[in-house]
């Protein structure tokens, strides 16, 4: 039986099962959402929201990528956790599939600060896995609640400190030369929460040309000013002075050796560096029973260096190969939450603004042979957004919740170009744009609810997104290109809620209408090229969390994703082909097994269909079936706690692409992930 039957028949099986990624000990009514900015249980959320909790974020992982927790998330698909010098790809829904490099359309959030800038690049180079209590997704059109890029929302939120202080100090070592330290600390101290975490990672990677060395620090310290009104900072640290980037191989490449580097990456020594810096702070205050307030504040200094793999024998190595820039990202916000009565029904609404503002110095220059060369690029990048919003869930009966809301959001791009050899450059772009969503959800029959909800996101492009390769070519770097915003509709419905005690599920089915979607059509001396064409998608997306026995829990989850493009100007060709970079199907299941006595194990498989490497579907990158098993223990000994832990990747050494490079010139699509490897640790702690 094919992959893709496999996968079908697993998906029409669990459609008769579905859930949530939640505790399945618990009620639907007792796990709430913050991601909503309403604060809702998730019984009420009109859509697809997926909640991960500090055990299944944490324990026994090899904290390379925040895949692995993630995988479980129905209607998310992960790429490049091995290569960290183009950062993990997230998609959610298609939202995020066209970026070679990063994430694109999908809002990132780490404590309330925002991890997206106004023009819409994420990043995730700078959390911190070790230290992750709570991971929130929303799937699907959010731009209501978050503004531009909202296609998908990750919340994730550091752990508090114990009402017991604590220590820990941590060692994973692994094949490959992986070595990862970490040094964690923590607990109350009067009215003061603190919770601090460093860590460094070095890792030499599968392949030639992929070393890491990563620094991280991450701390946060919630002080109880009164009875009603608390005050959290955080303040965190990246240094990553290597992070080689292999590149990517042909299909030959792979089969003679899939270890080897992309030649051109290594003559250009192509990778980056980057030293970050971040400091937040939330300020929330209490009126009486129904009334809050919360104000935020965050700055983020980030340097980075990057050596792209343009050599001489390329046609645009006159122009750049070296990338630099310094940039300041700063912003903050005001949100009121009232929670009581109207007319009699409970009622939950919130009213806020944010502002963002992303400066970017910009510099490119020649890379010679890994050298830095002449400068062939000066400009200074500013993006400038507002986003005004309003958000209410109103009990219509004792059965039935109404939510509304509607955003709108003005952003502001602009290039000043200081490099005037070819002219100047200078422009700007302006976007003004409102996003309404409507949500209803039933309790239909003791712990089953029903949803149903329309919801809209729109996306800008980013700065790197604004330019062809005529400019390219022409050495005319600065200014734009005619790209414009994205905008999607979508139409959703599901049910979620307890089959039996211990057994929740959740099922969506959503239709989405994107128009002008920004698009990969081409990539060329490493750098891709974006047009706009109209899409289509339609997708089913189920999951499944149950505890038979004390201790025993399955959690299966299954996407089901039909996009394919409706119009394309300057492609038709391409007109009702799939979107690359998206598998039609996917499947994860993992068996879970926690013993009273501290010992655990944990089984998973993540299946992936087949999937279009470009947008004409001539390429594909072959399906493939990947399992993992770690196992450990949590043991107590007094005052002190030892929790030692062994996993093994790729158990059975499945030959597979961990990232494909869309559209790509040459037919250098693929980079080839890990066989089996395996990885142990031990963490000891001690309580105060």
């Amino acid at each position: 039986m094919s992959r893709s039957a496999t996968l079908w028949m697993t998906g029409t099986l669990l459609a008769g099962l579905w859930s949530t990624s939640a505790d399945a000990k618990e009620t639907l009514k007792e796990v709430v959402v913050t991601a909503t900015r309403i604060q809702q249980r998730l019984s009420d959320v009109p859509g697809g929201v997926t909640i991960i909790e500090q055990r299944d974020l944490q324990l026994g992982r090899q904290q390379l990528g925040l895949d692995e927790a993630l995988a479980r998330v129905p209607g998310v698909f992960f790429q490049d956790r091995y290569n960290f010098a183009q950062d993990l790809r997230i998609a959610v829904r298609g939202f995020g599939a066209r970026s070679n490099f990063g994430i694109r359309g999908v809002k990132v959030f780490v404590d309330d600060i925002p991890s997206t800038l106004p023009d819409g690049q994420s990043g995730v180079d700078d959390i911190d896995l070790g230290s992750l209590s709570r991971a929130e997704v929303i799937r699907g059109p959010s731009s209501s609640i978050y503004g531009s890029s909202s296609g998908g929302v990750l919340n994730l939120y550091t752990e508090d400190g114990p009402d017991t202080p604590f220590a820990e100090a941590g060692i994973t070592i692994g094949a490959f030369d992986q070595q990862k330290y970490q040094l964690k600390a923590g607990g109350q101290h009067g009215d003061l929460n603190y919770l601090l975490n460093g860590s460094y990672l070095n890792y030499d990677g599968y392949r030639d040309h992929s070393e890491v060395n990563h620094a991280l620090f991450n701390s946060k310290f919630r002080y109880d000013v009164d009875a009603a009104s608390d005050l959290t900072l955080v303040f965190n640290l990246v240094d990553s002075p290597v992070a080689d980037d292999p590149g990517a191989l042909t299909a030959a490449d792979v089969e003679a050796d899939p270890r080897q580097a992309q030649p051109r990456n290594l003559s250009s020594d192509a990778g980056e560096s980057l030293q970050q810096q971040k400091f937040g702070w939330l300020y929330r205050r209490e009126f009486g029973s129904v009334h809050e307030l919360r104000l935020r504040n965050y700055y983020t200094w980030r340097d980075f260096r990057n050596l792209l793999p343009l050599g001489t024998h390329i046609p645009f190595s006159a122009i750049d190969g070296v990338v630099e820039f310094d940039r300041f990202f700063y912003g903050g916000g005001v949100q009121y939450t009232y929670s009581g009565n109207f007319f009699g029904r409970g009622n939950r609404v919130t009213a806020g603004f944010d502002v963002d503002v992303q400066e970017d110095d910009r510099q490119r220059y020649v890379n010679s042979s890994g050298a830095q060369g002449p400068l062939t690029f000066d400009q200074l990048e500013e993006a400038n957004a507002w986003g005004f919003y309003v958000r209410d869930a109103l009990a219509l009966s004792d059965s039935l919740e109404l939510t509304v809301g509607g955003r709108f959001d003005v952003i502001d791009l602009s290039v000043d170009d200081r490099f005037p050899a070819n002219g100047d450059q200078s422009s700007s772009l302006d976007f003004d744009e409102f996003s309404p969503s409507v949500g209803l959800t039933w309790n239909a029959w003791k712990e089953i609810y029903l949803f149903a909800g329309y919801a809209t996101a729109f996306e800008t492009p980013t700065f790197t997104e604004l330019g062809t390769p005529a400019q390219e070519l022409n050495a005319n770097l600065g200014g734009f290109a005619n790209v414009q915003a994205q905008t999607a509709t979508g139409f959703e419905s599901g049910a979620r809620g307890m089959l039996w005690d211990g057994a929740n599920f959740e099922i969506a089915a959503f239709h989405m209408d994107v128009e002008d979607e920004i698009t990969n059509v081409v990539s060329v001396a490493n750098r891709a090229f974006f047009e706009n064409a109209d899409t289509d998608r339609t997708g089913v997306e189920a999951s499944f969390v149950a505890e038979w026995y004390d201790g025993l829990r399955l959690t299966a989850a299954y996407t089901y994703s039909d996009f394919t493009f409706e119009s394309f100007p300057s492609n038709p060709a391409a007109v009702g082909s799939h979107l690359p970079g998206i598998p039609e199907q996917q499947f994860y299941a993992e068996l879970a097994y926690f013993h009273e006595s501290g010992f655990y194990v944990v089984w998973d498989v993540l299946v992936v269909d087949e999937l279009f490497t470009n947008n004409l579907n001539t390429e594909v990158s072959p399906g493939y079936t990947v399992s993992n098993l770690r196992l450990g223990g949590e043991f107590n000994f007094g005052s002190w706690r030892l929790s030692p832990y062994v996993g093994l990747n790729n158990l059975f050494d499945e030959s597979y692409s961990g990232n494909v490079r869309l559209n790509a010139f040459g037919g250098r699509t693929f980079e080839p992930a890990p066989g089996f490897n395996p990885y142990g640790g031990v963490k000891v702690g001690f309580d105060f």
